[in-house]
């Protein structure tokens, strides 16, 4: 798997579980935050990885910070390359 496949699928799996965390739909979820639901669907497929303004949506739409969205996935910058699993 890439590094942007495992980026891909560590959002995709914190969008799904903030979003049913919520009790939002995907299209309640994409109604908030003017984003069409098929674009919400590719985010939780690990078919598209969010632009930062997507993010910021996301969030605000959710009540969660970039940082939940973002969990498990960490920039190793000493190796320039992005590291997916528990961070300690």
């Amino acid at each position: 798997m890439t590094e942007r496949e495992q980026v891909a699928e560590g959002f995709a799996r914190n969008l799904f579980k903030h979003r049913r965390r919520a009790g939002l739909t995907q299209q309640e979820l994409a109604d908030r935050t003017g984003l069409h639901r098929t674009e919400i669907s590719l985010l939780e497929t690990c078919r598209r990885i969010p632009r930062i303004d997507t993010l910021i949506k996301v969030c605000d739409s959710l009540g969660v910070t970039p940082d939940q969205l973002l969990e498990e996935v960490e920039w190793l910058w000493d190796q320039q390359r992005f590291l997916f699993g528990r961070i300690r």
